[in-house]
């Protein structure tokens, strides 16, 4: 098992900058204000010959109430469950009762703490350690997070107990199906997280955009590995104010491009909205899997029901190869029938096929209705293969390819996606036109057939005009 390091301390004294020194990435949000993580977020870091699992936690102040409550509850959960407790303070502030309240607990709970002060930087690290020796947890240890300094000596420090890890450990994030919870803000994205998860992993509030990061959860269901993205809920543009949830909006997107699957939380009371619209096409435009959740189903009126599903006939027409399911995330009804869609979804947008099975599918659907005839000139599909996974992608050649309506293309989508059984994923084509190797065969301007002594003719002057830009012709 891989060692599993918590950062915890006050907001804004360095957690989520050390983070992502750790992991090597700008996962975790920074911003110079406080209370910016709100959840655990799990990150992989290597440093020599050792691999562990890092933790960046919200911040304690020690007089949480409502929101900052909860962040405190997850502050705790990630001080359980870690090996090692990376205790942050800031050098510059010095000691404060905060801190004091943080190291009285973590006294009771926990054995190998270690006192870490931050933003050492540019001052005497003896005089910034001075004020940490009266908590008793041993020698503190300087860094300068912002700057890399100290940090890769602080992790050989604390990782000396544990064995060397050359392997890969079975916890390695992003295993599995990567499912991401993607929707408006305060549609229930943090409630299904924790019904998917069974267990309150994630911070659940009642207030829009509790969720300002994008946390990534490994875990395993009936023997199979998934990692479920809780993502920050995207509002219209000229809704976002703060640079913060900016970012955050970002890593939603940057969200959607890494999972496998994309469920879309839609709130059922709200009805299909614009934004949501959007952000379906987006996650159409990146060709992922799609399964879409109207949530808050319950306590709605048969009338409400009915007007509801109306709209999804209305406005999500385009996206009919998904799998729609009508939820209630608060009591958990419908949520695990979910699993059976994300996993065909998953292994529809998987699939392989032969070019051999392809071409015949190909000749099938072009037998039932005829390509159209542009100018005269039929248009000629020849043959099929496949072009890649998540998304399927189906690449057809022939002759005028680009000379096929949108209607004929959307035929063949239609049909191609009926008869290979494909559910939860959009099927992506290409269409190109090949070569004809007898187009030389013709006179260039009365488009003539030419006899063997005027073709044979044909190239040598085709030979010639090339040599010439050259500049190697020889008489």
């Amino acid at each position: 098992m891989l060692p599993v390091i918590a950062i915890v301390g006050r907001p804004n004294v360095g957690k989520s900058t050390l983070f992502n020194r750790l992991t090597k990435t700008w996962d975790a949000l920074v911003a110079d204000m406080p209370g910016v993580t709100r959840d655990r977020k799990y990150g992989e870091g290597r440093c020599s010959e050792h691999s562990f699992i890092v933790v960046d936690t919200g911040g304690i102040s020690g007089d949480e109430q409502g929101i900052d409550y909860k962040m405190a509850e997850q502050s705790l959960l990630a001080i359980d469950e870690a090996d090692v407790v990376l205790f942050m303070v800031d050098g510059r502030h010095g000691l404060n009762p905060g801190d004091q309240q943080i190291a009285n607990y973590l006294r009771k709970t926990k054995d190998n703490v270690y006192v870490v002060v931050n933003k050492t930087d540019g001052i005497d690290p003896d005089v910034a350690l001075a004020d940490f020796h009266s908590l008793g947890m041993g020698e503190p240890l300087a860094i300068a997070a912002s700057h890399n300094r100290g940090v890769t000596l602080l992790i050989e420090y604390v990782l000396k107990p544990f064995p060397e890890s050359i392997q890969e450990d079975d916890r390695h994030l992003g295993k599995g199906v990567r499912i991401a919870i993607v929707g408006r803000p305060n549609v229930g994205k943090s409630t299904l997280v924790n019904g998917l998860l069974g267990e309150d992993r994630v911070i659940v509030f009642d207030e829009a955009g509790t969720t300002r990061d994008s946390i990534y959860i490994p875990y395993e269901r009936e023997g199979r590995d998934y990692t479920l993205i809780d993502t920050a809920g995207v509002r219209r543009r000229k809704n976002v104010r703060e640079a913060v949830e900016k970012f955050s909006i970002i890593k939603t997107l940057q969200a959607i491009n890494d999972a496998n699957v994309v469920v879309l939380v839609i709130d059922a009371r709200q009805g299909v909205t614009d934004q949501d619209l959007h952000m379906l096409g987006f996650v159409m435009s990146t060709g992922r899997s799609l399964v879409i959740t109207l949530n808050k189903w319950d306590g709605m009126s048969k009338e409400a029901r009915s007007d509801v599903k109306d709209q999804i006939q209305r406005k999500l027409d385009f996206a009919s190869f998904a799998r729609f399911h009508f939820i209630s995330a608060l009591h958990g009804t419908g949520v695990g029938e979910m699993y059976e869609s994300i996993n065909e979804a998953y292994e529809c947008a998987m699939m392989k096929w032969s070019t051999n099975y392809l071409t015949t599918l190909l000749e099938d659907i072009i037998a039932d209705h005829q390509p159209p005839s542009p100018g005269g000139r039929r248009i000629k599909l020849r043959y099929a293969h496949q072009g890649g996974s998540n998304p399927p992608v189906i690449v057809v050649h022939g002759n005028q390819t680009d000379q096929l309506p949108l209607s004929y293309k959307k035929y063949m989508q239609n049909k191609f996606t009926k008869r290979l059984k494909v559910f939860g994923t959009p099927i992506r084509f290409e269409f190109r036109t090949g070569i004809n190797p007898y187009a030389g065969d013709r006179n260039d301007s009365t488009g003539e057939k030419l006899d063997k002594k005027e073709r044979f003719q044909k190239q040598i002057r085709k030979l010639r005009k090339t040599a010439s830009k050259r500049g190697s012709v020889r008489r």
